[in-house]
């Protein structure tokens, strides 16, 4: 039940995560939200996270550079020739298979601290935790869309 309610806590703080002005504020309060959120489910002691915290940041760290390579603004397909089109598709495949290399490195890195059944639970935390801050973010953007219609 304790468990249940710091999840429900956790998420109830999403919105105004996401409401702060700052966009280096709103990841700040949406790390914590995950770094609470993570804790809490992985049920990680003081020792364990202070192993665990450094290699997942370091994780999602070279993760968010992969994709700043992949978000390539493309305004319009049309304008684009063959050549610079297969280059773009390497270039993607590319950082698929980069990000595939750094996530085989966190499991090996994790699996020293901790078991492979907790790191599969990792796995499935972040989807979890993704899709619950999108549906945070879509219904506070349809509250403020409906207050501004009003």
């Amino acid at each position: 039940m304790k468990k249940l309610i710091i999840i429900f806590l956790v998420f109830l703080t999403v919105p105004a995560a996401i409401a702060q002005d700052s966009d280096s504020e709103k990841w700040e309060q949406i790390k914590a939200l995950k770094v609470a959120y993570f804790t809490q489910e992985l049920n990680l002691n003081d020792k364990v996270a202070q192993k665990f915290w450094p290699i997942y940041n370091r994780y999602e760290k070279a993760r968010r550079d992969l994709h700043k390579r992949e978000h390539i603004d493309i305004e319009n397909v049309e304008c684009i020739n063959e050549a610079q089109a297969n280059e773009l598709l390497n270039e993607f495949l590319s950082v698929e298979n980069e990000e595939y290399k750094i996530k085989k490195q966190l499991f090996r890195d994790l699996k020293e601290i901790i078991s492979a059944k907790d790191i599969i639970k990792m796995h499935k935390l972040e989807d979890e935790f993704h899709k619950k801050l999108i549906k945070e973010y879509r219904s506070k953007k349809e509250r403020k869309d409906a207050n501004s219609s009003e």
